[in-house]
Order: C-alpha cells, then structure tokens, then sequence
C-alpha cells in the first residue's frame, strides 16, 4: 500500500509538473546567488572593488559597446554596465521582497482580526484598507517618498503601505471561510482562547493565498523598486540599482543601445520568473487541480 502523501508532498510534485514554474525558481535561485554574491564580495573586499570597479569612473571607456573586456559595455561614466546590473540585482532584489515581506507581516494580522471578530472592528479595518486600494500603488508609494526623503528605508516603507491593503483583504477572506470550521469549534470546546485559535488553528490553513500573493507580489515589487528608481525617487546614484541605470540610459538610447537594453532584459527577467513561480504555486497549492 503506498504512504499517503501530505498536502506539502502533493503540492510539491504539482509544482514539479510545472516546467515553466520550476524555470522561474531556478532564475530566482541564480538571482539570489548573484545578489548574495555580490554581498560577500564586498564584504572580503571591504568595498574597494566596488569603488574601483562598479562606481568608479573611467571616461576613457565613455560609452564603450559590447566586447571582450566589458560584456555589457560600458555607461556614460566608462563604468562597466555587467558589473553595475549583477550588483543592482540585491538592491532590486532585496528592497523588493522585503517590502512585501513587512507588507505581509503586517496586513495578515489585520486581515485575521476583521475576519476573525467582524462587526465594528471589521469595518473599521477594512474601510481604512479601501482607502490605501482607491489610491494607485505608484502615486501612494511617490507622495511617501517624497514626503520623507529620498532613502533605501523610505523607498521600503513607501512601498509596504502600498501593499498592506491586499494581503489584509485576502487573509479576512480565508479567515472567513476557516472560523466556522468544526475544528474551530472544537479548539473552543476545550479553552482555546482567541489568540491560540487564530495564531495555531487559522493561520496554518488559511495561509496559502497570501503566500501565493507574495510570490506574485515580488515581481510587481522589483517593478515599482525600479520605477521609483527611474523617476529618481528610489536608490539614488551612483548606486547601481536596475531602474537608475535606465534613468540615466534614456539620454543615450540612440548612441548606446546597450545601456538600456541590458538592464532592461534583466528587469524583465526578473520580474517574469517571479510571475511563473507565483503561477506555479498558485496552482500546486489550489486542490482543484490536484488529481
């Protein structure tokens, strides 16, 4: 008789079928690799690499295009261009997923507590959701920024607050649907109090959505990260994050296509391996399609 397969063991191997899901991981794995490299590196070197090579200037190398000592070229400043995106990857990166990880970490609780207790503080909660929801992601996340500065933690907040409203929204939603299970009702015959059963009882089971809408989130994420960016609101220069770069590209598209196209490709990379992973575990974890 075969072992029944747990539902972390069933979603894996759905997840396995999904060749252009399991693609997408191994980019973000290569995208990590990169970034966590880039950190090391820095680290051993206590940054003289990257001041001599990444953002230091060298105009005899002025728009330099593709070739053998400079892959990607070189930018306006005869910086090299591969160098600058492989260490953007962790600015993109990092500032991406952590503001939908404080996103996630605070909407959730809000989202539990609405669906959980309904009534008053149902109302209250999510009126104050629909609020942040009628503003648009980018317009909320520039008037932040531009009220408190330009800074890699203000870009960080600005775009957390932008993202609250739809992790509150699902985690009421599955909340909702797990609060009058027969399970809950049994925690509470035996003296689980309020907290127990939303932290040990509810949370493991109505989990899934927000993690599906984390994974889809980060793309959008590394998007607004690099907009931001581009509009000078985000990492500042000479820091070489994917949207600076294209900032200063734009003045050069005609002479030196590679300045833009490079960074370009890697954003959008980026940004679709993280939509097919999401795909992916949307789909793994849906028991729908589960055979």
């Amino acid at each position: 008789m075969n072992k029944a397969l747990t539902p972390f063991e069933q979603s894996f191997r759905q997840f396995k079928k999904n060749r252009l899901a399991v693609a997408g991981f191994f980019i973000i794995f290569l995208l990590f690799a990169i970034a966590l490299g880039t950190i090391i590196i820095d680290a051993a070197t206590n940054y003289s690499f990257y001041k001599k090579y990444v953002i230091g200037q060298d105009l005899t190398q002025r728009l330099a295009g593709p070739g053998i000592k400079h892959i990607f070229g070189c930018d306006e400043m005869g910086r090299d261009l591969f160098l600058r995106i492989l260490w953007g990857t962790k600015y993109s990166l990092f500032i991406g997923i952590g503001a939908i990880v404080v996103s996630l970490l605070v909407g959730t609780p809000f989202g539990m507590v609405a669906g959980y207790y309904g009534g008053r503080a149902d109302n209250v909660i999510m009126r104050v959701m629909d609020v942040i929801l009628a503003v648009p992601f980018m317009l909320l996340a520039m008037a932040i920024v531009a009220a408190l500065g330009t800074s890699t933690v203000n870009l960080l907040i600005a775009l957390s607050v932008s993202g609250i409203a739809k992790f509150a929204r699902i985690a009421r939603a599955s909340v909702m649907t797990e609060k009058d299970n027969e399970y809950i009702e049994a925690a509470k015959a035996i003296g689980a109090g309020d907290f127990e059963i939303l932290v040990k009882y509810i949370l493991p089971n109505s989990f899934s959505p927000n993690l599906v809408q984390f994974s889809l989130g980060v793309g959008n994420s590394i998007l607004l990260v690099a907009g931001l960016s581009y509009l000078g609101l985000g990492v500042q220069p000479p820091n070489p994050e994917w949207g600076a770069i294209l900032t200063s590209a734009k003045i050069y598209m005609r002479d030196a296509w590679h300045i833009s196209v490079f960074p370009g490709m890697f954003l959008v990379v980026a940004v679709i391996a993280f939509n097919l992973f999401g795909d992916g575990l949307r789909d793994a974890m849906d028991p729908k399609l589960k055979k």
